[in-house]
Protein backbone atom coordinates (compact mmCIF):
# COMPACT_ATOMS: atom_id res chain seq x y z
CA UNK A 1 0.00 0.00 0.00
CA UNK A 2 1.42 3.48 -1.20
CA UNK A 3 2.42 6.25 1.81
CA UNK A 4 0.35 9.53 0.92
CA UNK A 5 2.28 12.05 1.49
CA UNK A 6 0.78 15.10 2.57
CA UNK A 7 0.61 18.15 0.45
CA UNK A 8 2.48 20.15 2.82
CA UNK A 9 4.98 17.82 2.69
CA UNK A 10 5.57 17.35 -0.72
CA UNK A 11 5.58 21.50 -0.98
CA UNK A 12 8.93 21.66 1.37
CA UNK A 13 10.51 18.82 -0.68
CA UNK A 14 9.85 20.62 -3.60
CA UNK A 15 11.45 24.17 -1.68
CA UNK A 16 14.21 22.29 -0.69
CA UNK A 17 15.18 20.11 -3.93
CA UNK A 18 14.61 24.18 -5.51
CA UNK A 19 17.38 25.43 -3.57
CA UNK A 20 19.34 22.44 -3.93
CA UNK A 21 19.43 22.16 -8.14
CA UNK A 22 22.07 24.61 -8.64
CA UNK A 23 24.57 22.31 -5.95
CA UNK A 24 24.09 19.13 -7.83
CA UNK A 25 27.76 19.63 -8.58
CA UNK A 26 29.39 19.12 -5.39
CA UNK A 27 26.47 15.73 -4.58
CA UNK A 28 28.01 14.05 -7.63
CA UNK A 29 31.80 15.03 -6.11
CA UNK A 30 31.15 13.84 -2.89
CA UNK A 31 29.59 10.45 -4.69
CA UNK A 32 32.74 10.19 -6.76
CA UNK A 33 35.00 11.29 -3.63
CA UNK A 34 33.71 8.54 -1.86
CA UNK A 35 33.33 5.92 -4.16
CA UNK A 36 37.12 5.94 -5.50
CA UNK A 37 38.34 6.38 -1.35
CA UNK A 38 35.92 3.20 -1.05
CA UNK A 39 37.89 1.50 -3.66
CA UNK A 40 41.19 1.85 -2.63
CA UNK A 41 39.91 0.95 1.23
CA UNK A 42 38.48 -2.41 -0.42
CA UNK A 43 41.87 -3.08 -2.59
CA UNK A 44 44.20 -1.93 0.52
CA UNK A 45 41.93 -3.84 3.37
CA UNK A 46 44.30 -5.07 5.74
CA UNK A 47 46.00 -1.67 5.56
CA UNK A 48 42.85 0.34 5.61
CA UNK A 49 42.04 -1.42 8.44
CA UNK A 50 45.89 -0.99 10.33
CA UNK A 51 44.83 2.80 9.52
CA UNK A 52 41.09 2.97 10.28
CA UNK A 53 42.43 1.86 14.30
CA UNK A 54 45.21 3.68 14.57
CA UNK A 55 43.84 6.33 13.49
CA UNK A 56 40.67 5.91 15.94
CA UNK A 57 43.35 4.94 19.15
CA UNK A 58 45.31 8.71 17.98
CA UNK A 59 42.33 10.33 18.15
CA UNK A 60 40.61 8.90 21.71
CA UNK A 61 44.23 9.51 23.03
CA UNK A 62 44.34 13.23 21.71
CA UNK A 63 40.98 13.66 23.26
CA UNK A 64 41.27 11.68 26.54
CA UNK A 65 44.90 13.86 27.16
CA UNK A 66 42.39 17.26 26.66
CA UNK A 67 40.08 16.07 28.91
CA UNK A 68 42.31 15.10 31.52
CA UNK A 69 43.76 18.75 31.24
CA UNK A 70 40.18 20.17 31.39
CA UNK A 71 39.72 18.45 34.45
CA UNK A 72 42.92 19.18 36.07
CA UNK A 73 42.41 23.12 35.05
CA UNK A 74 39.09 23.48 36.23
CA UNK A 75 39.79 22.43 39.37
CA UNK A 76 36.74 21.40 42.13
CA UNK A 77 33.55 21.11 41.25
CA UNK A 78 31.26 18.69 41.03
CA UNK A 79 32.12 17.16 37.56
CA UNK A 80 36.26 16.53 38.35
CA UNK A 81 36.14 13.22 39.48
CA UNK A 82 33.98 11.99 36.81
CA UNK A 83 35.55 14.05 33.71
CA UNK A 84 39.34 13.06 34.97
CA UNK A 85 38.04 9.28 34.94
CA UNK A 86 36.56 9.34 31.54
CA UNK A 87 39.47 11.13 30.12
CA UNK A 88 41.90 8.25 31.41
CA UNK A 89 39.82 5.45 30.03
CA UNK A 90 40.50 7.21 26.67
CA UNK A 91 43.68 7.69 27.23
CA UNK A 92 43.94 3.93 27.90
CA UNK A 93 41.86 2.66 25.01
CA UNK A 94 43.61 5.05 22.65
CA UNK A 95 46.94 3.74 24.07
CA UNK A 96 45.75 0.08 23.61
CA UNK A 97 44.90 0.77 20.41
CA UNK A 98 48.12 2.37 18.91
CA UNK A 99 49.96 -0.28 20.96
CA UNK A 100 47.99 -3.59 19.83
CA UNK A 101 46.22 -2.90 16.66
CA UNK A 102 45.84 -6.76 15.93
CA UNK A 103 43.27 -6.99 19.28
CA UNK A 104 41.98 -3.66 18.82
CA UNK A 105 41.30 -4.61 14.62
CA UNK A 106 39.27 -7.67 16.28
CA UNK A 107 37.25 -5.75 18.85
CA UNK A 108 36.36 -3.28 16.57
CA UNK A 109 35.47 -6.04 13.88
CA UNK A 110 32.99 -7.28 16.61
CA UNK A 111 31.69 -3.03 16.95
CA UNK A 112 31.46 -2.53 13.41
CA UNK A 113 29.24 -5.46 13.07
CA UNK A 114 27.09 -3.64 15.46
CA UNK A 115 27.19 -0.17 13.94
CA UNK A 116 26.29 -1.37 10.12
CA UNK A 117 23.42 -3.48 11.48
CA UNK A 118 22.17 -0.36 13.76
CA UNK A 119 23.27 2.39 10.87
CA UNK A 120 21.22 0.30 8.41
CA UNK A 121 18.08 -0.33 10.19
CA UNK A 122 18.16 3.58 10.77
CA UNK A 123 18.88 4.41 7.59
CA UNK A 124 15.78 1.99 6.25
CA UNK A 125 13.50 3.43 8.51
CA UNK A 126 14.26 7.30 7.70
CA UNK A 127 13.99 5.87 3.95
CA UNK A 128 10.47 4.41 4.64
CA UNK A 129 9.14 6.78 6.61
CA UNK A 130 10.01 9.82 5.28
CA UNK A 131 10.54 9.44 1.37
CA UNK A 132 13.32 12.04 0.59
CA UNK A 133 14.06 12.35 -3.13
CA UNK A 134 16.51 9.31 -3.63
CA UNK A 135 15.13 7.35 -1.05
CA UNK A 136 15.47 3.91 -2.95
CA UNK A 137 19.26 4.48 -3.18
CA UNK A 138 18.94 5.31 0.52
CA UNK A 139 16.73 1.78 1.30
CA UNK A 140 19.09 -0.51 -0.51
CA UNK A 141 22.35 1.44 1.35
CA UNK A 142 20.71 0.67 4.82
CA UNK A 143 19.86 -3.01 3.39
CA UNK A 144 23.90 -3.46 2.03
CA UNK A 145 24.81 -1.83 5.20
CA UNK A 146 22.80 -4.54 7.28
CA UNK A 147 23.97 -7.04 5.18
CA UNK A 148 27.54 -6.52 5.95
CA UNK A 149 27.06 -6.30 9.60
CA UNK A 150 25.80 -9.87 9.34
CA UNK A 151 28.55 -10.66 7.36
CA UNK A 152 31.06 -9.34 9.92
CA UNK A 153 29.22 -11.24 12.87
CA UNK A 154 29.84 -14.48 10.98
CA UNK A 155 33.05 -14.05 9.74
CA UNK A 156 34.29 -13.12 13.09
CA UNK A 157 37.20 -13.68 14.18
CA UNK A 158 38.77 -15.18 11.44
CA UNK A 159 37.96 -12.65 8.83
CA UNK A 160 39.16 -9.61 11.65
CA UNK A 161 42.16 -8.48 10.39
CA UNK A 162 40.82 -7.19 6.60
CA UNK A 163 37.25 -7.00 7.54
CA UNK A 164 37.17 -3.70 8.77
CA UNK A 165 39.08 -2.10 5.86
CA UNK A 166 36.86 -3.95 3.21
CA UNK A 167 33.68 -3.44 4.49
CA UNK A 168 34.23 0.23 5.38
CA UNK A 169 35.34 0.62 1.85
CA UNK A 170 32.06 -1.54 0.38
CA UNK A 171 30.11 1.02 2.36
CA UNK A 172 31.53 3.81 1.32
CA UNK A 173 31.21 3.02 -2.45
CA UNK A 174 27.51 2.81 -1.66
CA UNK A 175 26.62 5.29 0.24
CA UNK A 176 28.74 7.54 -2.56
CA UNK A 177 26.30 5.96 -5.26
CA UNK A 178 23.25 7.14 -3.29
CA UNK A 179 25.17 10.91 -3.37
CA UNK A 180 25.95 10.60 -7.33
CA UNK A 181 22.48 9.13 -8.04
CA UNK A 182 20.67 12.32 -5.74
CA UNK A 183 23.08 14.55 -7.83
CA UNK A 184 22.10 13.36 -11.17
CA UNK A 185 18.16 13.81 -10.00
CA UNK A 186 19.46 16.90 -8.87
CA UNK A 187 20.72 17.75 -12.21
CA UNK A 188 18.07 16.42 -13.94
CA UNK A 189 15.40 18.98 -12.23
CA UNK A 190 18.00 21.83 -12.45
CA UNK A 191 17.85 21.16 -16.64
CA UNK A 192 13.69 21.19 -16.82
Amino acid sequence: MAKRVPARAKVDDAHELYHLQDEWKWFSTLGVVLMVLGLISVLYCWFASQAAVVLFGVLLLAGGIVQVVSALWAGKWSGFLLNLLIGIIYVVVGLFMVDDREHAVMVLSALLAAFFIVSGIFRIAAALSIQFPGWGWALLSGMVAILLGIMIYKGWPNTGEVIIGLFIGIEMIFNGWYWVMLGSDLKERSAA
